[in-house]
């Protein structure tokens, strides 16, 4: 019998705390802690894909972009790059502390990172209308300038008075590079680390060819739509909070613990998840739910292996599929 194949996210904090400097000491720390949590589907019998995020990281290599540029006449390089930067660093990063929280449990795994690329739809809206927010914060003078010199595009920041930040466009991702052989690998038994930071954007021109887009892709989107095509039987996302809630915050907060396909679909529909936090996350599992996936969980990486805590989707009714 064929095992279980997940594909488990890591969200942001489970590489880098908000109150962190971001040294590689701290970051080191935060993966071996999280993925600890992760030898509880290692031990159950599963295959497993991770992804991850890179927000922090990714930004601060554009951040070191600018530097270069500005102080030494380094030529900057652009976003998918960057992203590509990235998804090395913290793929490796990933892959060793993995390999020792495996030693240290007497596990016998191959770990392995696959730099991947995802495509997008170049027609998509996104493009014409960029709302991603990337690198530092500039003066209205700054701002202006590299508008001027680079054709980018920025967004005053409300918290910031009198500051701007650069902003790319987020597509849909509609496909991912080398699926077959992330599929593989996972099925041969291997811990495949693949689709980083929603991984390195790309679009397919008029001969077929890849080319760069200047973008930043959603990684639990895109760490969705990899589960389904690489037909994985549960799909986690692990975030900050142990479970999802509707009324977030007020006084008639509920815990939702168990979804079905239609009840999440309401919940998002009627606006109970904010955009830039849980909306995502919660149609990143209808995604696959819909695609034919069994189960899509959003926890808390400390809760993993309690199956007192994480919010559960379900299609539950095969007529809910629609």
């Amino acid at each position: 019998m064929e095992k279980k194949l997940a594909v488990v996210a890591l969200g942001g904090n489970a590489l880098l705390r908000g109150d962190q400097a971001g040294t590689i000491d701290e970051q080191e720390k935060n993966t071996t802690e999280t993925l600890e949590n992760l030898v509880f589907l290692v031990r159950e019998g599963y295959d497993l894909v991770v992804t991850h995020g890179n927000g922090p990281q990714v930004g601060n290599i554009l951040m070191r972009n600018d530097a270069g540029e500005q102080i030494y006449n380094i030529a900057q390089m652009p976003v998918d790059i960057c992203v590509a930067d990235s998804q090395g660093g913290i793929g490796y990063m990933i892959e060793r502390m993995f390999r020792n929280v495996l030693n240290k449990h007497g596990i016998d795994k191959n770990v392995v990172c696959v730099v991947t690329s995802v495509v997008t739809d170049i027609n998509d809206p996104a493009f014409s209308d960029p709302q991603k927010r990337i690198g530092k914060i500039y003066i209205k003078e700054q701002a202006d300038e590299l508008a001027s010199k680079k054709g980018w595009i920025f967004r005053e920041e409300i918290k910031n008075a009198g500051g701007f930040r650069r902003v790319v466009p987020s597509p849909v991702p509609k496909d991912v590079m080398n699926q077959s052989i992330i599929r593989e690998l996972a099925r041969q038994g291997n811990i495949v680390i693949a689709a980083g930071g929603g991984g390195v954007p790309v679009y397919l021109d008029e001969k077929n060819d890849v080319r760069p887009a200047e973008a930043v892709i959603d990684k639990d989107l895109a760490s969705s739509l990899l589960a389904s095509l690489i037909g994985a039987d549960e799909f986690y996302i692990l975030t900050d909070v142990p479970y999802v809630y509707i009324n977030y915050k007020k006084p008639d907060q509920q815990i939702k613990e168990f979804l079905n396909y239609a009840d999440a679909l309401k919940y998002l529909n009627d606006g109970q998840f904010t955009k830039g936090s849980m909306a995502p996350k919660i149609q990143a599992c209808l995604n696959f739910i819909r695609q034919g996936g069994k189960k899509s969980v959003i926890t808390e990486a400390f809760k993993l292996a309690d199956t007192k805590y994480g919010s559960k989707i379900t299609m539950e009714y095969e007529d809910d599929r629609r």
